[in-house]
């Protein structure tokens, strides 16, 4: 074999490569791949609810206190508590933050309700959160820019009322529900502020259920937070009023 013959590349010799190049890139772009994104490495919002709860109820049990952020008296009860993961971490009850967390890149804020009997660990869509909080600067600049004038639409609940984003020249942004899937929609008081109508949710859960148990001036949000991790998103308390879901002006 001649000199040129021996340092010739083959068909066999391309495949060969080309299938070597396709491996090293495919192991390169696993070890880049952003790890919170693999499979293997994810956790469920579950499981990350069940792994947070124990170490809430661990450091309840030890320190009698909750590891929670500070948060002014009017906030709204399923935005008020939310968990320091850094005392968790600080104090050795949780070794890393849930991926699902806000705090490490993820679409949830973790909350605790019931803070003073069950202490229960629930989710807080962040997406949803800023769709409403988009909805609610587009109101603020309305009614600036129009004398105190709100974008009303039609009544919805006594005092809340359909947004007119066509007033706002907006398009009407897509609200899915965390807890059926279903689209919602935005709402305004006559005050301005913006909410989310859980009202189909509620109505669809009542059904599946027993009406006859709900009792008068419950705020019946609970229904939601009972069946699910989650809870609702800028929402108005609300009670089961002439055999409807009603949102009740605060």
């Amino acid at each position: 074999m001649n000199a040129d013959n021996r340092y010739a590349i083959t068909p066999m010799k391309r495949v060969a490569t080309v299938l070597c190049l396709l491996t090293v890139m495919a192991l390169l772009s696993g070890c880049l791949y952003p790890q919170d994104r693999k499979v293997q490495n994810q956790v469920s919002t579950k499981e990350a609810v069940r792994l947070v709860q124990g170490a809430i109820d661990q450091y309840f049990e030890d320190k009698s206190m909750l590891p929670i952020k500070n948060a002014l008296s009017e906030t709204p009860i399923y935005e008020k508590f939310l968990i320091d993961f850094q005392k968790l971490q600080r104090s050795g009850y949780l070794s890393s933050i849930p991926t699902a967390a806000f705090e490490n890149g993820g679409n949830y804020y973790f909350i605790i309700i019931d803070e003073e009997n069950s202490r229960q660990v629930k989710l807080l869509d962040i997406v949803t959160t800023q769709r409403i909080n988009d909805i609610q600067s587009w109101v603020k600049e309305y009614t600036q820019s129009n004398v105190g004038k709100l974008p009303l639409g039609n009544e919805l609940y006594e005092g809340f009322y359909m947004i007119d984003y066509k007033a706002m020249n907006k398009k009407e942004p897509e609200i899915r529900s965390v807890f059926s899937g279903q689209t919602l929609q935005a709402m305004v008081d006559q005050n301005g502020v913006v909410y989310t109508d859980y009202g189909l949710d509620l109505m669809q859960l009542i059904q599946q259920g027993d009406a006859a148990n709900i009792k008068p001036e419950q705020d019946i949000r609970e229904l939601l937070t009972d069946s699910s991790d989650m809870v609702p998103v800028k929402s108005p308390v609300y009670h089961w009023l002439n055999n409807e879901p009603q949102a009740v002006i605060p």
